[in-house]
């Protein structure tokens, strides 16, 4: 005679639910780990490579303003010598004035030109000429401003330039422009801005296509016409586009090198000498790399400043929509 042993419902399978239930809880806590760290995964590579090559040539240029080296002996502490001896010295003293004053006369010219042109490209151009001129408003900027300093070299040159043998043609005897002073000047400013306007002209581009066509229609019935439709309309609603585009202008006008550098040598005497290349000379001429580092922190406070001012004025000036 057999006896059947029974065994309650479900108490065979509790192990194996607990087990799952175990794996599940895992699972979830190891996914939550990998959400957690996957984006700082990827990121690693661009924060170690801006950490070594940004971070790091930052703190030490701040901290090499404070020492005199020559890279052969040993750095030598001087507390705020550096700091001045370059407010002391003639030289750097007229690089910044040039520097001040090409920042206002390239960045006006460059502003209002990328503004008249991309008015003029989005509003009275169809749309295939409107690439063909986006694209080529913006080629000059691809190119290497040293190898375009060097053909616009060429250009300006008083003896045998096209610029003058141009103006010849029509009566006007040779301009000595790259060897007087605002000669020079004029063609640094002229070539930095033909090189560099493309790219605050996609900017103001991007702005006007951004603005409502119902705006200017509501301008219109109010008889806004012309260039009032401009003031009243455009103007106010591209300031944020404006904003944007000064701030990167400024920027990169104060830390202009290759044009001057190329086109005069800084020359005739110091007339078109800037900031940087005070600090390319201190450094890598006369191997004085603390007065260079001194420098470039003077320079980089002041770019620091006028770009804190921009953003400061900006909330009187800037309206979004």
């Amino acid at each position: 005679m057999s006896t059947a042993t029974s065994t309650p419902t479900g108490t065979g399978s509790e192990p194996g639910r607990r087990q799952a239930v175990h794996k599940n809880v895992q699972g979830s806590k190891r996914g939550r780990v990998q959400q957690r760290w996957l984006p700082w995964a990827f990121l690693a590579p661009t924060i170690v490579g801006m950490g070594i090559f940004t971070l790091l040539p930052i703190i030490a240029s701040i901290a090499l303003a404070f020492f005199r080296w020559d890279i052969i002996s040993a750095p030598t502490f001087v507390g705020f010598d550096n700091f001045a001896e370059v407010v002391q010295d003639p030289t750097v003293r007229v690089s910044f004035l040039n520097t001040i004053v090409f920042v206002v006369v390239a960045v006006a010219l460059q502003l209002g030109l990328a503004l008249g042109l991309a008015i003029m490209v989005q509003e009275k151009l169809p749309a295939w000429l409107r690439v063909f001129f986006r694209s080529a408003f913006f080629f000059p900027l691809i190119l290497s401003a040293a190898s375009v300093s060097i053909f616009m070299r060429y250009l300006f040159n008083e003896q045998f330039g096209v610029v003058n043998w141009l103006l010849s043609i029509v009566g006007i005897p040779a301009v000595p422009w790259l060897t007087t002073p605002t000669g020079s000047a004029a063609v640094v400013i002229l070539v930095y801005v033909w090189q560099n306007f493309g790219f605050s002209f996609l900017l103001f581009i991007g702005g006007l296509a951004s603005i409502p066509v119902e705006t200017y229609e509501a301008a219109s019935i109010d008889g806004a016409t012309g260039w009032r439709k401009h003031w009243f309309v455009t103007l106010p609603l591209l300031s944020p586009t404006t904003l944007v585009a000064s701030v990167m202008a400024i920027i990169n006008a104060l830390q202009v090198f290759d044009q001057p550098y190329v086109l005069t040598r800084g020359g005739p005497g110091d007339s078109t000498r800037t900031a940087v290349m005070v600090i390319f000379e201190s450094a890598f001429q006369r191997l004085e790399f603390g007065q260079a580092s001194a420098i470039g922190v003077i320079l980089t406070l002041i770019i620091m400043a006028i770009t804190a001012a921009q953003f400061r004025l900006s909330k009187r000036f800037v309206f979004y929509q």
